[in-house]
């Protein structure tokens, strides 16, 4: 059985969480009965690892797929996903509002402390491990890590300080549980991210990774995202080395693209042969992933059975919905749009539904949203459906979430090629891109720009909280989009530093914050 063990974190012994003022209605044509779900999903601890190293990767768990964290903070500053404030629901302070609109501050601002949170008690736990050891399954006590074991816990921790690198980049790089060290800036902690991986590469297994675990291909493929980053994050570019280390998954031979995209992500996706690492969510037993919660309709309930009622706050902007053709698959396996039915496929209403809806109160999710705040339209804005919702979906979903997955090693590939040719239509670069056009039923390109580049990672990768990162490296991030004002301000391309945080360090090594906050 799988297990998230919780740690305190030294700056901060509390996990930080945010309420939403959601409201509870009475639906009508609520079930009580039992029910046998018609697509059950398969139970996702079929091959889990019992390995003893539970307590460290199951920490994805926290913040990947779930509000008020870190994928709230990744795409609720981006334009992919919004929380539009109901009238009294969903306004919960403004943070959500300021967020959307790039009112960055140290505090007031949705996700940020419950992002620097869950990050540091991942790696808090990655440090127990390498330094204490993990439980001995032949009696009590603890035995170290063997040298395999140790390098996947030492990828793991680097990803959790690439979060932190991309997100806050001044942080602090503690290496043993306790330590409390001074702050590093942020090249200085590109140079720990990278030079972890490339030191760990030759002691992880080769070939397909363990269930929940990683290998090879997870060091190589965190390498080319982190390289293809770099002149974000250093002031250098390195696509050469992005290049290769995308090569070096792809030319592994262990990973290719799924046939059907939507299977990517489903309840029924484990150990997708896309997945090159993940979060391994489970209703039972790997808690956490919230998606059908985040972004339905109350009455939304009905349409799947849902054993809770959702809360009515994600949903997707329509400039960025309308960036797919209609003929692209990514459309429909991404977005619930349209009237919504419960399961018998009568009708559903929002009894509460504004006057001046011209939908009534019949619930039909429209890509138009009337505004940001403070009266969005209960039913406004295609929904987040890239992670499928099955029949009797429970808060807690199956799906498992790839962090890292093939389709982006290719977009990765793809684009450091075009940015070291200076040519965005770079035949290389296009032939790479255009084995995921080929999937998604879309003509292939024979020419491209780089606002179509970055338009396309947008069509393959939504809800996989690389939005925010995507749109700083393609120059984008301070443009205007909807509710949203164009800014200049070079210092957002970093979040400020929570100020919880900064209360709690202590000198001599007090954390200092970010430039321009």
């Amino acid at each position: 059985m799988r297990y998230i063990a919780k740690y305190s974190l030294v700056a901060a012994a509390f996990f930080g969480t945010v309420a939403c003022t959601d409201l509870e209605e009475e639906l009508r044509g609520d079930f009580t009965e039992k029910f046998a779900p018609a697509n059950a999903g398969v139970g996702q601890d079929e091959g889990a690892v019992t390995d003893g190293l539970e307590a460290a990767f199951n920490r994805l768990l926290g913040g990947t797929a779930n509000h008020g964290s870190y994928f709230s903070v990744q795409e609720l500053s981006s334009d992919e996903a919004v929380i539009t404030q109901k009238g009294g629901d969903w306004f919960d302070g403004g943070i959500w509002l300021t967020m959307h609109r790039h009112q960055f501050a140290s505090t007031g601002v949705g996700g940020l402390n419950g992002a620097w949170n869950d990050t540091y008690g991942g790696i808090l736990q990655c440090n127990e491990l390498l330094v204490k050891g993990k439980p001995n399954p032949n009696g009590e006590g603890l035995v170290a890590l063997t040298v395999s074991e140790a390098a996947q816990v030492r990828t793991l921790r680097a990803y959790f300080y690439w979060r932190l690198l991309d997100v806050f980049g001044n942080v602090k790089i503690a290496v043993s549980p306790g330590d409390d060290v001074p702050q590093s800036t942020r090249a200085q902690v590109y140079d720990f991210v990278v030079n972890e991986l490339n030191a760990v590469l030759p002691d992880l297994p080769a070939g397909r990774q363990e269930y929940a675990r990683v290998s090879q291909g997870a060091a190589n493929a965190l390498l080319a995202r982190v390289y293809l980053n770099a002149q974000v994050y250093k002031g250098t570019a390195e696509y050469a080395k992005a290049i290769e280390a995308a090569d070096r998954v792809i030319n592994s031979g262990v990973y290719t693209l799924a046939p059907n995209f939507a299977d990517v992500f489903s309840p029924r996706n484990t150990d997708n042969p896309e997945h090159i690492m993940i979060a391994p969510f489970d209703a039972e037993t790997g808690t956490g992933m919230n998606f059908a919660m985040m972004t339905l309709h109350y009455p939304s309930q009905l349409t799947f059975r849902a054993t809770a009622q959702p809360w009515n706050g994600y949903s997707t902007m329509e400039e960025f919905y309308n960036s797919f053709s209609d003929a692209d698959k990514r459309k429909a396996a991404s977005f619930i749009v349209g009237p919504q039915k419960d399961i018998t496929g009568n009708p559903i209403l929002d009894l509460a539904y504004d006057k001046a809806d011209p939908d009534g109160a019949e619930i039909n999710y429209t890509p138009k949203i009337n505004e940001l705040a403070p009266n969005g339209s209960r039913q406004a804005g295609a929904r987040l459906g890239k992670f499928s919702f099955k029949i009797g979906v429970t808060p807690d979903m199956d799906n498992d979430y790839p962090v890292l997955r093939y389709g982006e090693v290719l977009l990765n590939k793809a684009e450091a090629i075009a940015r070291q040719s200076g040519n965005w239509s770079d035949p290389a670069a296009l032939a790479v891109i255009n084995e995921l056009r080929t999937r998604a039923g879309v003509p292939t390109y024979t020419t491209m720009t780089e606002g179509e580049f970055l338009a396309e990672r947008g069509r393959e990768l939504f809800q996989e909280a690389l939005r925010r990162t995507d749109l700083i490296r393609f120059g984008a991030w301070g443009r205007a989009w909807w509710e949203k004002p164009a800014h200049n301000d070079a210092h957002k391309i970093l979040m400020p530093i929570p100020q919880e945080q900064i209360d709690a360090s202590k000198a001599p090594n007090k954390l200092v914050q970010n430039p321009g906050y």
